[in-house]
């Protein structure tokens, strides 16, 4: 029993924890930098064919005006094929597209990855049974763990 119960820890302390902040918003805990974590979104996006529209450092931005921000990133990214079909469930989803990932390190400098639950988004447009919600879940929480691995 103590041999499982060692194991069983072992276990949970391999899996990288997911957090819930922000309504709809799932976080993930990077053991990275936020560079690196946001390096490996943006690289994993592109193998996965997604086009990246912008990578915005919000804590360069805070800078410029005289003010310090710990490390914030935003990508925008997406694609037709997965976007499409969400928006043909209701049109107003498109508010909430393209999809975004964002990278944070918190004022205990833990890293977080964080992205909008599709299901949240489609809740929110009033089509909580849109079939595209299922594969943009999969498709973000991969990217995720992908992102976040050690």
């Amino acid at each position: 029993m103590k041999r499982f119960l060692t194991l069983a820890a072992l276990a949970l302390f391999s899996i990288p924890l997911i957090a819930v902040g922000a309504e709809g918003l799932v976080s993930v805990q990077s053991p990275l930098s936020a560079k690196d974590t946001m390096d490996r979104v943006q690289e994993n996006a592109k193998q996965r064919g997604l086009t990246i529209f912008a990578r915005i450092d919000h804590a360069a931005g805070a800078a410029k005006v005289g003010k310090a921000l710990p490390p914030t990133e935003l990508l925008i990214f997406g694609n037709p094929k997965g976007g499409t079909p969400f928006m043909e469930c209701a049109q107003t989803v498109a508010i909430d597209l393209p999809l975004k990932v964002l990278v944070w390190e918190d004022a205990d400098g833990q890293v977080w990855l964080g992205y909008n639950d599709p299901a949240y988004i489609a809740e929110r447009h009033g089509v909580p049974e849109c079939p595209s919600v299922a594969m943009l879940s999969k498709a973000l929480a991969g990217l995720a763990e992908t992102s976040t691995a050690p």
